[in-house]
């Protein structure tokens, strides 16, 4: 009789559950982007001296401010102190300060100028997917709002500690749910707690030779819940996908109930559920955990930079690379003003012309990303584009995160800095650009404060890409009416140009009175629909992408 091998059974033990939990990460500052002020380069101060004309009017910051007082009883916090345990609830002003809302150039403003700030009336921080789904519960009960707080980076008023019809609100703080709560190395897939940030997701997946590649300028404080909330897109998006691309599955509490969204890599099962929770930016519920699609970390990266004589050409470029299928990680392109400004400012391509155009290429070898530069360069050397070699594009991605504390230092000095974001098809790309750099110059000029409009693309499609903007003008005595104009401005001429009111940033409260003209009014139903199911009582994140119907239509 021949013999057997022996093998152990199969075991049924679960797998430890986390995995791992995260070195903690620090917050920005309660009144700016980061933890510290940024540095104004001499170029940009020179920048600012000789192309802004108007008085500029600094906006300093300053001390603690008053707070609006908590609403919350005694009674109310010994509740939430049951489930999240009395050290996680707190109407500490201390704490509140930290969760007034995101970084928006209007919050900070009014984090500058008015008194007393609103904040929420308490902040819990659950564990977990349990502690959430019975915080949403009492808070039902009790008619207190919940605001889901990761990062606190929004830029669209999409965390604003906002009670709406109800009587208080709070600060549903996740930074107790950052772990990695699973990994599965045969499918690459990684679950995480929902308020594990960026760094934190790449430091543990890093340990384990792998990346999720996931990468906005919000990357050092924002957390994947967040990512997905919003649709984030990161910058390499190219290369990685957005990051609803990376999604696999959800785990979501709703004060109706709990979602566990998504088994498999695709499904016939009827319209995709998951597609209703990202993007919903917590108006129906609280991703507590989310399953992405991770990979190795690359052997080798590439980079190289080219400059286009103008835009166009640029762009035109862009679109042929990108319908041919290649496929760089990173791929930007600035317009004429963009490429000048920031060659001063860098002070290290003080003499470029036209439209600089940068690229980072990753692969398994260093002969698989050259292949994919190589094959990018031919495309942009028939279109007339001259290689500019390494140093630009290693220089972009030295300071790709730095931009948003320049512009708290550029408000003490008395200078808007803030962006704006669309999207649309290649076909109405040059019209839209023009549309909304107009909206912008006109308008700010007719306030007495003639702006610099700057553009770059940073996501491409087949059918189309992204423009960003960032425009740069004097503050006027009125910078929150002066931003808000220019807003208006800019959002008209975007909806009215076939783009998208946002195309990574969310809806949040800031564009939603812009939402209709792109998705009709049905559209707002069906989405006030949705919230009527799952938050019946209107607690979530009240006034944040679309309100709730009135409540004669929901009785």
């Amino acid at each position: 009789m021949a013999a057997t091998a022996h093998t152990d059974p199969p075991s049924d033990a679960a797998p430890p559950r986390p995995l791992a939990v995260p070195a903690p990460r620090p917050r920005g500052a309660w009144d700016a982007w980061g933890s510290e002020a940024a540095r104004l380069p001499a170029a940009a101060k020179a920048i600012v001296a000789t192309v802004l004309p108007g008085k500029a009017h600094p906006v300093r910051r300053r001390a603690v401010p008053a707070l609006t007082p908590s609403r919350l009883s005694g009674a109310d916090l010994d509740a939430l102190a049951g489930v999240v345990g009395r050290d996680q609830v707190t109407p500490d002003d201390e704490v509140r300060l930290q969760h007034l809302g995101g970084k928006s150039t209007p919050d900070l403003l009014r984090r500058r100028l008015d008194d007393p700030q609103a904040a929420p009336d308490a902040v819990a921080s659950p564990a977990g997917h349990d502690e959430v789904a019975a915080v949403l519960s009492l808070c039902a009960e009790r008619d207190i709002a919940v605001v889901p707080f990761g990062g606190g980076t929004s830029v669209v008023g999409g965390v604003d500690p906002a009670r709406g019809a109800h009587r208080a609100v709070i600060a549903l703080d996740l930074t107790r749910t950052a772990a990695l709560l699973a990994l599965d190395e045969v499918s690459l897939l990684a679950t995480f707690g929902a308020g594990t940030t960026g760094p934190q997701a790449e430091e543990l997946l890093g340990a384990r030779g792998l990346t999720l590649g996931h990468f906005p300028q919000s990357f050092a404080y924002a957390s994947l819940g967040g990512y997905a909330a919003t649709r984030s897109s990161g910058q390499a998006s190219r290369g990685y996908g957005r990051f609803d691309d990376l999604v696999h599955a959800l785990r979501v509490a709703t004060p109706a109930g709990d979602l566990t969204l998504g088994r498999s890599p695709a499904s016939a099962a009827g319209p995709d559920l998951r597609q209703l929770l990202l993007g919903s930016e917590g108006a129906f519920g609280v991703l507590t955990e989310v399953t992405v699609r991770v990979r190795p970390i690359p052997a080798a990266t590439v980079y190289r930079a080219w400059s286009f004589p103008d835009f166009a050409s640029g762009a035109s470029a862009f679109r042929e690379a990108t319908q041919r299928g290649i496929r760089p990680t990173v791929l930007r392109l600035s317009d004429e003003t963009e490429t000048r400004v920031n060659a001063a400012m860098g002070g290290h391509l003080t003499r470029l012309r036209g439209s600089l155009a940068v690229a980072t290429f990753e692969g398994a070898t260093a002969s698989e990303a050259e292949g994919t530069r190589d094959d990018l360069d031919a495309v942009f050397t028939a279109h007339g584009a001259t290689s500019r070699g390494e140093d630009p594009a290693r220089s972009w991605e030295r300071g790709r995160f730095a931009s948003p504390a320049l512009r708290d230092t550029l408000m003490d000095s008395g200078i808007l800095a803030e962006t704006l974001e669309t999207a649309t098809t290649w076909t109405h790309l040059p019209a839209l650009k023009r549309a909304v750099t107009a909206a912008l110059t006109e308008t700010l000029t007719e306030i007495g404060t003639k702006p610099i409009v700057l553009c770059h693309i940073s996501h491409v499609y087949p059918a189309g890409a992204s423009l960003y903007f960032t425009v740069v003008a004097a503050l006027t005595e009125d910078p929150q009416t002066q931003w808000a104009t220019a807003k208006d401005a800019a959002s008209r001429a975007i909806a009215e140009s076939h783009g998208t009111i946002t195309h990574h940033h969310a809806v949040g409260r800031d564009h939603r009175p812009y939402l209709e003209a792109e998705i009709g009014a049905l559209g707002v139903e069906v989405l006030r629909a949705v919230k009527g199911v799952l938050d019946p009582t209107g607690i979530m994140n009240p006034g944040a992408l679309v309100t709730p119907a009135p409540t004669a239509d929901r009785a």
